[in-house]
């Protein structure tokens, strides 16, 4: 994983089986505190021109076509949607289209943009060269079992797990940590959960290999990343996104 940036947009970029990956930052946009600069998350009380303007940015520093990124209200449950062609219209790159509901996107279209939205939650890419999933890591969608789904009937692959809390400062109560027991010790210190482990252990069950951790705290880092656990309520949302490339 490595760091990357064109026209002030700043991201981190890997490469995985037929497919690349991109981690937005907060760096790049033109949105006023609380959601400076980069918030791409239009359900904030940040300003909706702002918003579409960050969101062109982005998706002009990756060199992706608008109407071909998919996106979907994430609702912190674990349905993921087959995405057999590009969303039309595209709510994404058009104002009033309201998404379809989902917290995971999959696709064997080339050029085809899976989008989650984040301020914590770990964005999550798997590809096996034929099929491209990008799914919300959060402790819900992952508990619910979005990486089964995510996964299922995928030929191995590798993933890649963005930055989201660390667990320096992710500390849940005891119905969280249950939640998770079956995957044996070492994913939590007390009550502080390592949210990055869980998802790699999970994906590992899956028979998904973990080629990339981003290792960066969301909290911890709140020059680069908006953070819903440091900044509240109000704050952005960055993105993870991955595209068949061949």
């Amino acid at each position: 994983m490595e760091w990357r940036e064109r026209d002030g947009v700043r991201w981190l970029g890997c490469t995985l089986p037929g497919a690349e990956v991109a981690f937005s930052t907060r760096i790049g946009g033109r949105s006023a505190a609380p959601y400076d600069t980069l918030n791409l998350g239009v359900l904030t009380g940040d300003s909706e021109p702002d918003v579409r303007d960050n969101r062109a940015r982005l998706s002009a520093a990756l060199g992706l076509e608008a109407e071909r990124i998919a996106i979907a209200r994430q609702v912190h449950e674990a349905d993921v949607l087959a995405h057999p062609a590009p969303q039309e219209p595209a709510p994404w790159a058009t104002a009033g289209i309201d998404p379809p509901v989902a917290d995971g996107h999959r696709t064997e279209v080339e050029g085809l943009a899976l989008l989650v939205f984040v301020a914590d939650c770990l964005p999550i890419a798997v590809s096996d060269g034929e099929s491209v999933a990008m799914l919300h890591g959060g402790w819900r969608p992952l508990a619910a079992g979005i990486v089964d789904r995510g996964t299922a009937g995928m030929d191995g692959g590798l993933a890649a797990i963005g930055p989201g809390i660390g667990p320096c400062c992710f500390e849940v109560g005891p119905e969280v940590l249950e939640a998770f027991a079956d995957l044996g010790p070492g994913i939590a210190e007390g009550r502080m959960l390592d949210l990055p482990e869980v998802a790699s252990r999970l994906l590992q069950r899956a028979g998904i290999e973990v080629a990339e951790r981003a290792e960066l705290c969301t909290r911890c880092n709140p020059e680069l990343f908006f953070s819903h656990r440091g900044q509240g309520p109000d704050t952005g949302r960055q993105g993870g996104l991955a595209w068949r490339t061949a």
